[in-house]
């Protein structure tokens, strides 16, 4: 496989270097990744713009009972819920009690992407165990830049490791240095945003609900805080610019709330009545910025816009509304349409953007929550019973056009969001890690 990183090191040569004159080698790498057919890297939580919708093409519209053809499978990613972070000849993800390590403690480790072997593993802390055994264990996808891999354990702890050999370079811990709080028991799970220079994460409560680092050392940048907040929520920070500003809009347990990306100033809040967790990552479009909560509290569209003093404040297009509800299987957009699950109840919906009228909710072959990403025209649904179905991204109707059942998806809920990426779906259960090929 040819990956970004090859390509750059073939484009620094002297010889290629003659040729491409002066164009940047790095312009070059990603026209050539563009030649070969391959996708930019997913290095986060539902990708590098966080929507959980793949730019690839050309992929199989059906498969057999089986599913598609199984490129490679492996083990070592230990027990838990976090999703896949892929960049450059790598992948990344967190889970405890790794069957390739001695003990049931907590990990980040490290794959090869072509053929899955195990490259190295570092040890983040002690395994999360509060709750139902089905709620054990970590969920916070890794977050990939350059030479480092971030992750943020249950317990608070953010950590930085080199993506080289896994060797730790800092460690934050956002409740004892920022008075950070959950607003709720199930541990952190959020994935930290790199953007520039800063490292931006959410320790939650009215200390320093939001807070940016430096992503070199961790030496904290600036800190937000919002009155009244009840604790970090699930989700991901998302960048916002309406009318070029750069806004980092995020939600916590109260809420969803926006701040300044050059300053870290409060800009503006939704609030919400307390529920039992938020976790749904929000959408951003232009300045529109939707958001939902589980637990029936529903799904909100929001409008950012500028005001006279210089900061951005937020009108409502429509508050919630409780048909658009999602506990933590996330909701993507694709065109003008909104794709989730109904709650946590199996139940996929598809709503209109703009108005949030729901225009199909259909059962499917699956039971128990699911998960959403999108590619090439078509969703891929993810049941907790680990079924996982293709179907057409369509707002005329739910059509499932083939189903699989995802070997040893029966020990534990099958949470973990899948990703696509370059022609491949990559999807995490529990140690294993699975390698499907989409490619006609």
């Amino acid at each position: 496989m040819v990956t970004a990183d090859i390509l750059e090191a073939f484009v620094r040569r002297p010889s290629v270097r003659g040729v491409v004159g002066g164009c940047s080698s790095a312009v070059w790498a990603l026209l050539l990744l563009s030649s070969c057919g391959m996708a930019a890297d997913w290095p986060t939580f539902r990708g590098a713009e966080r929507t959980g919708v793949a730019p690839d093409a050309g992929l199989l519209d059906t498969w057999p009972a089986t599913g598609p053809t199984l490129a490679w499978e492996t083990a070592g990613a230990g027990h838990g819920y976090a999703s896949l972070a892929i960049a450059g000849t790598r992948i990344y993800t967190l889970g405890d009690g790794l069957s390739t390590a001695g003990d049931k403690d907590e990990y980040l480790s490290c794959f090869d992407r072509e053929s899955g072997r195990q490259l190295w593993k570092t040890k983040t802390g002690q395994p999360w165990a509060e709750g139902p055994e089905s709620w054990h264990s970590s969920r916070s996808t890794p977050t990939v830049d350059g030479d480092l891999v971030y992750v943020i354990t249950p317990f608070g702890q953010l950590v930085a490791c080199n993506t080289a050999d896994g060797k730790e370079r800092f460690r934050v811990d956002l409740k004892a240095q920022f008075g950070g709080t959950k607003g709720d028991g199930w541990g952190y799970s959020e994935s930290p945003l790199v953007d520039d220079n800063r490292l931006v994460c959410t320790p939650g409560g009215e200390q320093a609900t939001m807070v940016a680092l430096d992503k070199k050392t961790g030496r904290p940048l600036w800190t937000c805080p919002m009155k009244g907040d009840r604790g970090a929520g699930h989700s991901s920070i998302v960048i916002s610019q309406p009318k070029g500003r750069k806004i980092y809009v995020q939600t916590t347990a109260a809420g969803a709330f926006a701040v300044d990306a050059e300053t870290g100033r409060f800009q503006w809040a939704y609030p919400i009545d307390q529920t039992t967790a938020v976790v749904p990552t929000p959408i951003v479009r232009g300045d529109l910025v939707f958001f939902s909560a589980g637990y029936r509290r529903g799904g909100a569209l929001l409008r950012q816009v500028p005001a006279a003093d210089g900061s951005v404040k937020m009108e409502e297009v429509y508050g919630l509304k409780k048909e658009l509800a999602n506990k933590h299987g996330g909701i993507i957009l694709v065109g003008d349409h909104l794709y989730g699950d109904s709650d946590d109840a199996g139940i996929p919906f598809c709503a209109e953007l703009l108005t949030g009228n729901v225009v199909w909710k259909k059962r499917g072959s699956g039971k128990g929550s699911a998960t959403v990403v999108a590619a090439d025209g078509h969703l891929y649904v993810r049941y907790a019973d680990g079924t996982l179905a293709l179907v057409k991204a369509d707002p005329a109707d739910y059509v499932e056009v083939a189903t699989f059942k995802i070997p040893g998806s029966d020990a534990r809920p099958s949470w973990a969001h899948s990703v696509i990426l370059d022609g491949r779906l990559y999807l995490r259960e529990q140690d294993t890690i699975l390698c499907y090929d989409l490619r006609k």
